[in-house]
């Protein structure tokens, strides 16, 4: 990693946020900033000076470092000269150490970072980027960074490379950033560009791939994982979209030390509101999957449970996208729906089109009412939104909790 000299010149940073305080206060503070949020400019505990962004000079800048989340027509990206992401400020050159491990993916890149940690604690590795831990606050003598890494990063990175990229499965999302489909599938990809020969990247098979001298392995099971890496899936204790994530994670802890550790990887512990289960005086399944807030999270837990009766809870701000997979994956499965939130008449309109059982809820507390009238011994009660939670409670987790909370105080039947 770039050992930071705090005498030379120090970058502009774009965005008054977790990325850019970091790289400031590594720095020795005395950085300039230009973020939204500033209606006049003012100067922080550690004498940076934060100034309206509509004041920035690109005449008067060298080198620009922005938090990922500007957009890319942003006044600050699109007048900017120099501007690198944290990843090319912190990762250009490549350095010797540490050695950097990207994840990404749509949904799972958290757990799947997380699960990699886990593995390879024993070699040194932290995990950061995404996950929390901006790389300015990132230990450089560890020898292995395990960066989960988002699409927005990927986007404003241009010359920084990982030693292996990790993609997991991706769908549509972000559109609104990125502009279309086929942007956020080539920022998704855009680390390609960069590796160098004989480097691995762990791709979803069906991608439109640029030219690059990494070594690609396209993956589309997790029987293809099993066979290709040599994998005894039956000896790990995760199932659908988790056994997947585990899989791809001892995919390299195989590529690094041809190890497969059965007993470190069924030790690991899911965070909080991923397919989280609780059983209730009764004995029945709930499980709390609150941070399913799209599509594909709210899908890979239903084709999870698949093997019994499911009662799903969905709905919420679904930010209008298009719910059709998600209905055309319910036909398919013994299930009720049970919609709350502000999409409630848009879920039971779609659930009329495609046939799905349904019963109208609008809220958490009724829908929980409901299921426990119906749920039996061996089925499950899903609590998986598919949508954001912003308009009924203060976050994901908040909901996850009155869930739990309501089911613990339901009488046994």
């Amino acid at each position: 990693m770039k050992k930071l000299d705090h005498s030379q010149t120090k970058p502009t940073l774009f965005g008054y946020g977790l990325t850019t305080k970091a790289i400031a206060h590594t720095l020795g503070g005395g950085c300039t900033f230009f973020d939204d949020k500033a209606q006049q400019p003012y100067f922080d505990e550690e004498g940076n000076h934060i100034l309206p962004s509509h004041l920035f000079d690109p005449e008067q800048s060298t080198l620009e470092v922005t938090t990922p989340s500007l957009k890319p027509d942003h006044p600050l990206i699109k007048s900017a000269r120099h501007l690198k992401s944290e990843y090319d400020y912190f990762l250009t050159p490549r350095p010797a150490s540490p050695f950097t491990i990207w994840i990404s993916g749509t949904n799972g890149k958290t757990t799947t970072t997380q699960m990699l940690t886990h593995l390879l604690a024993s070699h040194g590795a932290v995990s950061g980027g995404n996950i929390g831990t901006p790389l300015a606050d990132l230990d450089p003598d560890m020898p292995i960074w395990v960066l989960e890494t988002s699409s927005f990063t990927l986007h404003h990175t241009h010359t920084a490379s990982p030693g292996i990229y990790l993609l997991l499965p991706i769908t549509p999302d972000h559109l609104d950033w990125h502009g279309d489909s086929a942007q956020y599938e080539a920022d998704k990809l855009k680390p390609l560009l960069t590796m160098g020969e004989g480097e691995l990247a762990l791709i979803p098979k069906g991608l439109h791939l640029p030219e690059t001298d990494a070594f690609v392995v396209e993956y589309d099971s997790i029987e293809f994982l099993a066979d290709y890496f040599e994998i005894d899936s039956a000896r790990i204790s995760f199932k659908g979209a988790f056994l997947e994530d585990a899989m791809l994670a001892l995919a390299i802890t195989r590529v690094l030390f041809d190890k497969v550790d059965y007993a470190l990887i069924n030790r690991f512990k899911l965070d909080a509101h991923r397919q989280e289960e609780i059983f209730d005086q009764s004995g029945r399944l709930w499980v709390n999957d609150s941070k399913a807030t799209n599509l594909d999270a709210a899908i890979k837990a239903i084709k999870g449970y698949g093997d019994r009766k499911i009662h799903l809870i969905a709905g919420g701000d679904d930010k209008g996208v298009d719910l059709t997979p998600l209905f055309e994956t319910m036909q398919h499965y013994d299930l009720v729906l049970y919609t709350i939130g502000s999409n409630n008449n848009r879920l039971i309109n779609l659930a009329k089109q495609y046939k799905i059982d349904t019963v109208s809820c609008k809220t958490l507390d009724q829908a929980v009412a409901a299921i426990d009238k119906h749920l039996l011994l061996g089925e499950a009660a899903l609590l998986s939104p598919a949508a954001a939670s912003l308009d009924q409670f203060s976050s994901y987790k908040e909901r996850g909790n009155l869930f739990m909370d309501m089911v613990h105080k339901l009488s046994k039947n």
